[in-house]
């Protein structure tokens, strides 16, 4: 019995990576350890599953059909083992998480620390990074994401807390350079840039009347790591976007100050998401509770006037993108059907 079901699951990730190779990765075999279960598998039941060329793959009818029928006799057994989960107080085995660099460092990592200090038997393997991460490809059971997400049919998410942003600098640089007090008087400033993908990303500055404006300045420094923006910030080299929570961080230690209360950059929403599966882990759904509990209180309120997401007038198309709409429950437990945290993302 145990041969026919790794050769189910094995045919069953084939199909769902799309690939031999990624099908190995996730399941830690090697590409031919893969190749040979499939074989077994086409010769215990007489037909071929897989079209197989140098450069592709496609199920045959039949493979279809048996795959249909195999990922609903591993949803049973799913939810087999999630009716048992419930009845454990317990969360146990290993959470592969995935969190931003900054961001975990100093908000989900603690929250995630604290939790497995209270429960011993979970091991949590988190990668740190501001990498854009497949969720499903990659094998992680949980990830935190900032800003507005996009939909997917495989990914369920919980909203954890909205994070804000201000300009700030340190009292150095506003000494020498003077404080900008408003959009227009940005120009001509040093800033720190934020990379991604090989660009600065722009500095789209929401004014009090909640209008969004793009402020005309060349960043002297480049960082594709908020860490190194802040400590640039401190030393002085000029002004930085910063997540209200971290910038708060700083002034309270006098290194930084808030620069402007007339200009905010648009709030963003803070995201849990993870594989959607009609039966969530006691491990998962531990996690996600622990950081809908702890994420909001590190984040803090917005200052007065900030702007929340989709209100601003210009930006409010794509802000709107990342409030998702409830969806199908995930079933936690034995009569858990409704689960309201479930969203599509």
């Amino acid at each position: 019995m145990s041969d026919i079901l790794d050769g189910v699951t094995t045919f069953v990730r084939v199909v769902e990576t799309g690939s031999f190779a990624l099908a190995a990765e996730r399941l830690d075999l090697t590409r031919s350890a893969v190749g040979k279960v499939i074989v077994r598998l086409e010769k215990r039941l007489g037909v071929r599953l897989i079209n197989r060329t140098t450069r592709s793959q496609s199920l045959t009818e039949d493979g279809q059909a048996y795959y249909d029928r195999c990922v609903r006799a591993l949803a049973e057994l799913e939810a087999a083992e999630a009716d048992l989960d419930s009845g454990r107080r317990e969360p146990k085995g290993r959470l592969r998480v995935s969190v931003p660099q900054c961001f975990g460092h100093h908000c989900a990592a603690p929250v995630l620390l604290e939790l497995a200090r209270r429960h011993p038997q979970l091991t949590i393997d988190m990668s740190i990074s501001d990498r854009f991460v497949d969720v499903v490809e990659e094998g992680f059971d949980l990830v935190v994401r900032i800003g507005p997400l996009a939909d997917s049919v495989s990914l369920a998410a919980r909203k954890l807390g909205t994070q804000y942003a201000s300009i700030g600098a340190a009292p150095a640089y506003l000494a020498r350079h003077g404080t900008p007090r408003n959009v227009d008087e940005l120009r001509g400033h040093s800033v720190i840039a934020y990379v991604r993908g090989g660009m600065p990303m722009p500095w789209d500055v929401v004014d009090v009347d909640g209008q969004v404006r793009r402020a005309q300045v060349h960043p002297q420094l480049c960082f594709d790591d908020m860490q190194g923006i802040v400590d640039a910030a401190v030393a002085g080299f000029g002004l930085a976007w910063l997540p209200s929570w971290l910038l708060a961080r700083h002034a309270g230690k006098g290194e930084l100050v808030t620069v402007t209360e007339n200009c905010f950059r648009p709030a963003q929403e803070i995201h849990a998401v993870w594989p959607k599966s009609r039966y969530l882990a006691l491990k998962t759904r531990y996690a996600i509770d622990a950081l809908v509990a702890g994420i909001p209180p590190m984040l803090g309120a917005p200052a007065a006037g900030q702007v929340k997401p989709g209100q601003a007038s210009r930006s409010s198309a794509s802000l709107q993108n990342s409030n998702v709409a409830l969806a199908t429950a995930v079933r936690v437990g034995e009569g858990d059907t409704n689960d309201p945290h479930a969203v599509v993302q």
